[in-house]
């Protein structure tokens, strides 16, 4: 598919992910046949205030293209100064985040709590989309809560005023990551609009796609918490479409990955932030192995790359003795 004039090659993109889709772990699911990736969420108004921790969640890695940058505020003019900030980090799209549920952003009357204004929100999409010369996207939910399932709605605001593509994550703000996805709801934002559609929420296998694919007739999917300590995800999930035999992830190769992940990140962010980092990556690698509980509590204590190898060993042990 395209998004305005960007190609988009693949069965599926990363979700962007606070705290998660760093530069490191965006580059390595690329490398797993991600087509598409999506920055952590970049504060608008951390720009304007030259916050220096914001501009480098826009810096973009020269093995993840097609990337978008996606921004957060809910002030139109810093918006679109945010969008035009990202230009020298060389994204192919913009995206607007108008979908995060955390109390601290949607709190402050930015992310899902958007959804409870469609005016302001077609006036930021708008704002963006007049201030750079990328498409702009826009990410949205089901609505904020079950009083105010709006998505629709909100959707055709975003295409009229500029947005090229849109993501919607089928639950409401109030459900936060709760429940199960609503296939309905992306189905019926499908049905409304004439830009392309990228569905989200649940899509955790090659089997999940498939379904989210053939039931919301979606354009795109899109996967989040699916790719946590999975990255070869996305090359099941290609292989699955491609008419190819799905291999079964060896605990080696697990543990090779994991390796390479928390390596990159440290070398990205340095030891120190790099290892406090990965201590939320490193329990998704373990899950279902032998002895997991145990080295998942042993994992929340690395805190220098040496200690991550011996993590490993210790892996290896409990696994194979």
């Amino acid at each position: 598919m395209k998004i305005g004039n960007v190609e988009i090659n693949g069965y599926a993109a990363l979700a962007p992910m606070a705290g998660v889709a760093d530069k490191a772990f965006r580059e390595l699911c690329m490398e797993f046949g991600a087509c598409y990736c999506v920055s952590e969420m970049v504060s608008s108004k951390g720009i304007s205030y030259n916050s220096v921790k914001s501009a480098q969640l826009m810096e973009i890695g020269k093995k993840e293209h097609p990337c978008a940058v996606q921004i957060f505020g809910n002030e139109p003019e810093t918006m679109a100064q945010a969008a035009r900030f990202a230009l020298q980090y060389e994204p192919e799209i913009i995206d607007i985040n108008m979908g995060c549920p955390a109390p601290k952003i949607s709190g402050n009357g930015a992310g899902a709590a958007l959804m409870k204004d469609p005016k302001l929100c077609g006036e930021i999409i708008k704002a963006v989309s007049d201030a750079v010369s990328i498409p702009v996207t826009v990410k949205i939910r089901k609505g904020f809560d079950d009083e105010n399932i709006n998505a629709v709605k909100v959707a055709q605001i975003a295409q009229e005023n500029g947005a090229q593509a849109l993501t919607i994550h089928g639950r409401t703000r109030a459900q936060y990551y709760s429940g199960t996805v609503d296939l309905d709801i992306i189905k019926a934002v499908k049905s409304s609009l004439t830009i392309p559609v990228i569905g989200n929420g649940d899509v955790c296998t090659a089997d999940d796609a498939k379904y989210m694919y053939e039931y919301t007739g979606c354009d795109l999917i899109m996967v989040g918490r699916g790719a946590l300590g999975n990255p070869w995800v996305f090359s099941q999930i290609n292989a699955y479409f491609s008419g190819d035999k799905l291999e079964e992830v060896s605990f080696e190769e697990k543990m090779q990955v994991m390796k390479k992940h928390i390596e990159s990140l440290c070398e990205n962010k340095g030891e120190y932030v790099g290892m406090k980092e990965a201590r939320a990556h490193i329990p998704h690698y373990l899950k279902g192995f032998s002895g997991a509980a145990k080295l998942r509590n042993d994992a929340c204590r690395v805190s220098t790359v040496n200690d991550l190898y011996a993590l490993i060993d210790k892996a290896k042990s409990s696994c194979f003795g």
